[in-house]
């Protein structure tokens, strides 16, 4: 390997693993209150008999199976089971949908019809540009859903008004942006059932 090349990619590994080491730290101690609230939010609303739906594109597709994977089939042994379903699951609506002509609005058409009030809306996009997850949240925020989005870069065209609660990774590299993420839902699947053990919190 040529040395410039060799050096080239010795420097991107390095800044890389430079951002994947202090980005979460940082990240986690700004939006600690935030998650906190979010956290009690979606308890709230899963006490209410109410369902998580997530939905995201390509690899953040997986991440929406993810998280609903979690809460509907906990690894730790006690934790309860709490309704959950990625909409990005469903290959044959999905394709259905686009066909129509609309190709921004599958995952909202999928929550006008499945959605219920009490239900949880879990939109993920990596630079917040994707169009069919904005369709979604705000046809989430319409029916009375609440609404989180994950996302990264500088947010994009989400503004914080758009939804209940929104954390933004401020990254350009999807990378890091979707292993904050993974983190993220992670200490939400967490925190949700410390609620649970303390359901007085939830009237």
């Amino acid at each position: 390997m040529p040395q410039d090349v060799h050096e080239s990619l010795e420097a991107v590994l390095e800044r890389r693993f430079a951002l994947s080491t202090s980005l979460p730290a940082t990240f986690f101690e700004r939006e600690a209150p935030r998650i906190a609230e979010a956290c009690w939010a979606m308890a709230r609303r899963f006490h209410q008999g109410g369902r998580l739906l997530a939905f995201g594109n390509g690899a953040w597709a997986t991440d929406a199976q993810h998280v609903s994977v979690e809460f509907v089939h906990p690894v730790i042994v006690g934790k309860r089971a709490l309704p959950a379903l990625a909409l990005t699951n469903d290959s044959a609506t999905l394709s259905g949908l686009m066909a129509g002509g609309r190709p921004e609005m599958p995952f909202g058409e999928q929550l006008r019809v499945l959605a219920r009030p009490q239900d949880i809306a879990l939109g993920f996009s990596p630079d917040g540009r994707c169009a069919n997850v904005l369709a979604a949240l705000a046809q989430a925020r319409q029916l009375g859903l609440l609404t989180l989005a994950m996302l990264g870069g500088d947010g994009g065209l989400l503004s914080e008004e758009a939804v209940d609660y929104r954390f933004v990774v401020p990254a350009d590299d999807p990378l890091i942006v979707q292993e904050i993420h993974e983190t993220l839902y992670h200490v939400l699947w967490e925190l949700v059932h410390v609620f649970f053990e303390h359901e007085g919190l939830l009237q």
